[in-house]
């Protein structure tokens, strides 16, 4: 099997840096959060984050959707380093996806629908699978000139991911808090930042476009649409015309109904697309969307949907396949944040090693199966995949 060599996946997202801590009633009550809840800071939350810092003990923890992918791709710190967490923004409820798409827009992380085995945050699973050689997963994203970034470019190098993160002095860098009381989680997540991603101020740089050039296998989450669709854009037709594999996540059901139109602008570029159960004909909306206009000829476009539970579904062509997931003891399920984003990212460590799509599935499968049993986005030092 070839093995991966330095930033030959490349993923471009919207960074944030987890913080993790065990809190106390007071504490929620100061900054008015529930014990259980996901929500987006508000003005009356700006403080909490420092001040979480400054109270508790925490773990801090890279996240953001695409970047805890290709860091499950591949290789993640000692178990003994990482936070007790991956959840963002992402958990926040369908019902709010539906009735503030502007608010949502750029979270950067996966909403609880999305490659449910169930799911919800992001993780990192790309680094961990593979292990060796470091530097496989470059990541772009955007951060603020700050101390939280400075802690976030740390997280990122013990992960062995070569982040470049655009830096810039307007808002600082994205963060998700995890207040933890008992077995409750209250996160709050602010993403700043991560919204702020110029094309012009860092992906045109030639210096990090080489980086990209050197690639052989892309992905973003759709979630970026609403932050750079024109990053998206160039770095997809550069993977087209140079034959080599991109893959982009639907990630939520809000981007492909108040985004559709940058959208449908890259979907000709996509080699490979991720859905979730969002239909009970999911078969057919998958094949559906494997024929949409594809840019190149040469390689047929896959389309991978999951569903929880329930098989996944791959179709190449006019061929569905179902894929049954990994069995599990429901009892053995102890956190499904960070689920989707593992499934990802077990494929992907896959995909740069040049697998067959089989494969590529089972991996997913694996990680995801991995993440559920275990709290927050974590996961064993090393993986025992077989």
């Amino acid at each position: 099997m070839p093995t991966a060599s330095e930033n030959t996946l490349f993923g471009m997202g919207n960074p944030l840096l987890d913080i993790s801590a065990v809190v106390d009633k007071d504490f929620l009550d100061k900054f008015g959060l529930k014990p259980n809840d996901q929500i987006l800071a508000e003005d009356k939350h700006k403080a909490l984050f420092e001040e979480i810092v400054k109270r508790n003990k925490v773990e801090y923890h890279a996240g953001g959707s695409t970047q805890n992918s290709v860091k499950i791709a591949q290789d993640e710190p000692d178990e003994r380093e990482r936070v007790e967490t991956g959840v963002t923004a992402k958990q926040l409820l369908p019902s709010d996806v539906q009735k503030a798409p502007t608010l949502l827009s750029s979270r950067g992380i996966t909403h609880s629908v999305i490659y449910q085995l169930p799911t919800k945050a992001h993780c990192a699973v790309s680094s961990w699978m593979i292990q060796e050689p470091h530097k496989v997963a470059t990541f772009f994203g955007c951060i603020g000139n700050d101390h939280f970034g400075e802690i976030l470019k740390k997280k990122a190098e013990e992960a062995h991911v070569d982040a470049h993160y655009y830096e810039q002095n307007e808002e600082p860098t994205g963060t998700c808090a995890a207040c933890i009381t008992g077995d409750n989680r209250s996160l709050v997540a602010n993403l700043a930042a991560a919204n702020c991603y110029k094309k012009e101020k860092h992906l045109d740089l030639d210096s990090n476009w080489e980086l990209v050039k050197k690639a052989k296998v892309y992905y973003i989450a759709g979630f970026f649409l609403t932050v750079s669709p024109e990053s998206i854009l160039k770095v997809a037709k550069h993977a087209s015309d140079n034959n080599k594999i991109f893959c982009m996540n639907l990630s939520a059901p809000f981007i492909s109904q108040f985004f559709k139109e940058p959208l449908m602008k890259v979907m000709p570029y996509v080699d490979i697309l991720f859905g979730n159960e969002t239909t009970d004909d999911i078969a057919e909306i998958a094949k559906k969307t494997q024929n949409l206009p594809k840019d190149n000829t040469k390689r047929q476009r896959v389309v991978v949907f999951t569903q929880g539970k329930d098989d996944t579904v791959a179709t190449v062509g006019e061929t569905v396949t179902m894929f049954p997931v990994v069995d599990i003891d429901q009892n053995a399920i102890v956190d499904t944040n960070g689920a989707g984003d593992a499934f990802v990212g077990g494929f992907l460590s896959a995909l740069v090693q040049e697998n067959k799509l089989e494969e590529c599935i089972r991996a997913g499968h694996y990680a995801a199966n991995v993440i559920i049993k275990r709290v927050g986005c974590t996961f064993p030092e090393k993986p025992d995949y077989q």
